[in-house]
């Protein structure tokens, strides 16, 4: 059974054979087809969705070539194991935003996230233009002007990490963040600080990996960006983040 956190509808499909596909994939996603389970037959399926064979098939196709389908002669269309989904697809990261995230997800995000945010972090310190630094800036005093609950505070948040991405000078970094930015808005949606404390902490760490990356400090501008991510973890999972840093005394000064 999936522990629903969040449901972000997503906009609806626009072809018939997109919308039986979404709803397969949310139904698939969302545990009601388990792993190894055989679709019911052609039959059945026009039938629920009121669309033709052609439709449906095509619908089939989609789901196979984004790995949550296959199709055994004799045997029918299967469902494949979460492992074979391709996480990053923009239509499979819709449709977990359809079907409820749950911490899984979002453990899973952060250890994406900390395989790459930190590394863009060192290199757009290394990289960076005045312009960059210019956009993190104005990305951190969104977030400061901001009530924590807000949307428009997790939008800010999200600027941030894209413009960081974005500083880093690597497109495969640029891309990941921006086909993963539905993902990351809803994560730093229920990751919001909760208290002036928490708040306060969140902004420091912020602001740290703004100033380390404006005053060419590649590791620290890593460490910072690693510490945000592990608080994000920590608000999740209602735990202290364990392998996260000291805070710093000031913003912008080095540990």
């Amino acid at each position: 059974m999936i522990s629903r956190i969040v449901v972000i509808p997503t906009r609806r499909a626009h072809s018939n054979h997109a919308e039986v596909s979404r709803s397969i994939g949310v139904d698939i996603i969302a545990g009601r087809y388990a792993e190894g389970v055989r679709l019911p037959g052609d039959a059945e399926l026009t039938a629920m969705f009121g669309v033709s064979r052609p439709v449906l098939r095509e619908s089939v196709k989609t789901l196979v070539a984004k790995g949550l389908l296959t199709t055994k002669a004799r045997v029918g269309t299967v469902v494949r194991g979460r492992a074979a989904w391709n996480m990053f697809d923009a239509d499979v990261l819709a449709w977990h935003l359809d079907a409820g995230i749950d911490r899984r997800f979002l453990n899973d995000l952060a250890e994406i996230r900390l395989a790459v945010e930190p590394r863009a972090a060192a290199l757009a310190a290394r990289r960076r233009s005045e312009e960059d630094i210019a956009e993190l800036r104005r990305s951190m005093d969104r977030m400061r002007q901001e009530t924590s609950e807000s949307v428009d505070f997790a939008e800010a948040d999200l600027a941030l990490h894209l413009a960081v991405a974005r500083a880093s000078g690597n497109p495969f970094m640029r891309s990941i963040g921006h086909v993963i930015e539905a993902a990351l808005r809803t994560a730093f949606m229920l990751s919001a600080p909760a208290g002036s404390e928490d708040r306060e902490i969140t902004l420091l760490w912020h602001q740290k990996i703004v100033d380390s990356i404006a005053e060419g400090d590649a590791d620290a501008a890593a460490e910072a960006m690693a510490f945000v991510i592990h608080n994000g973890m920590r608000r999740h999972k209602g735990t202290a983040a364990e392998t996260a840093p000291a805070a710093p005394a000031e913003p912008g000064e080095h540990p």
